[in-house]
């Protein structure tokens, strides 16, 4: 969302963000580097679940800014934020990033995006017209750089001489990292650790069960790390575990930092990787995935070569440029 309000505001549109800030705090990190690029930030500040006064902000903010269009991103503004904004006339787009599924409220939209093809084919199958269906894989923005590898490593406080296993993600069950730590499980021969960098609702269950699996001394929960696709650079492999994805971001900053990648097909994966880029395995089968982080602790030379064809792939066919352009043609054909 941040690459597609700075992309378009630097193409000389208009572009404006309201930014829902629920949790309390007064502003975000995130809305300095929009403000700084140019965007017009709207924060509205609540209290959990305060829809009916979230709805109130919505629509004078929309009265103030009077957009040509309206595009929401995440279940919460679908269905608060859109309606308030179809209230007032406005066209509304949404982007379906794999974590919601479709249903009926997809059909109210002008435009739905969806971010893979089989995530396209699911919300067909939920009813939304295929003359409002676009599919917009995400972009890599290509900035900023990784951080160098050592130094990376220092800042994660990873163990010298640890082969280092890397996570990023919302800590959600759709997100199987509880898979993973199955999988480090049935590693107890190598000396590694694991980093978990993000936060989420399932995190106090999946430490509780680290420790009844006798692996919590290998597991590192960081929390969320705002600075996170620049710390790729230290981990020896990248794990995506995911039960279902669009087009995860973190697979995109794992190519473009050039590490090793081991992902589960399903979604968008490998839509986005193949098996020159990266080991693939099956979903919800930690036996599978303990094999693929074993190859590339065995084999760094086969690995180091599939991580060099997935950073030009990054580069050649997510560029910034292009997806902000179909974004616009989206934008343009619901006016």
């Amino acid at each position: 969302m941040h690459a597609l309000a700075t992309g378009q505001r630097r193409a000389g549109h208009r572009v404006s963000v309201i930014a829902v800030l629920g949790d309390g705090r007064q502003d975000h990190p995130f809305l300095g580097p929009l403000r700084d690029a140019g965007v017009d930030v709207r924060p509205v500040h609540l209290r959990p679940r305060a829809y009916l006064r979230e709805r109130a902000a919505v629509v004078a903010a929309c009265r103030s800014i009077q957009p040509d269009v309206v595009h929401t991103h995440g279940c919460r503004a679908d269905v608060v934020d859109s309606g308030a904004a179809r209230r007032l006339g406005l066209p509304t787009v949404t982007t379906v990033h794999g974590f919601t599924r479709g249903d009926i409220r997809n059909r109210l939209f002008a435009a739905v995006v969806a971010v893979s093809r089989p995530l396209a084919g699911e919300l067909t199958r939920a009813g939304v017209p295929a003359e409002r269906l676009h599919v917009v894989r995400n972009a890599w923005p290509g900035d900023p750089p990784p951080l160098p590898r050592e130094h990376a490593r220092d800042l994660l406080g990873v163990p010298e001489g640890r082969f280092h296993v890397g996570w990023v993600g919302r800590v959600t069950p759709e997100k199987g990292a509880d898979v993973l730590l199955e999988a480090v499980g049935a590693l107890g021969d190598l000396s590694l650790v694991a980093s978990v960098l993000g936060d989420g609702p399932a995190r106090p269950q999946l430490e509780a069960l680290a420790v009844r699996r006798g692996v919590a001394g290998r597991f590192r929960w960081l929390g969320n790390r705002p600075d996170a696709g620049r710390l790729f650079s230290a981990f020896d492999v990248f794990v995506l575990s995911s039960r279902a994805e669009g087009t995860s971001i973190a697979l995109l900053e794992a190519m473009a930092t050039g590490t090793p990648i081991v992902a589960t097909a399903v979604g968008g994966n490998p839509e986005v990787v193949s098996s020159h880029e990266a080991l693939l395995v099956p979903p919800d089968d930690p036996a599978a995935l303990a094999r693929a982080i074993r190859h590339v602790h065995e084999d760094p030379a086969a690995a180091a070569a599939r991580a060099e064809c997935a950073r030009a792939r990054v580069a050649r066919e997510f560029a910034l440029l292009p997806w902000l352009t179909r974004y616009e043609r989206v934008y343009r054909s619901v006016l």
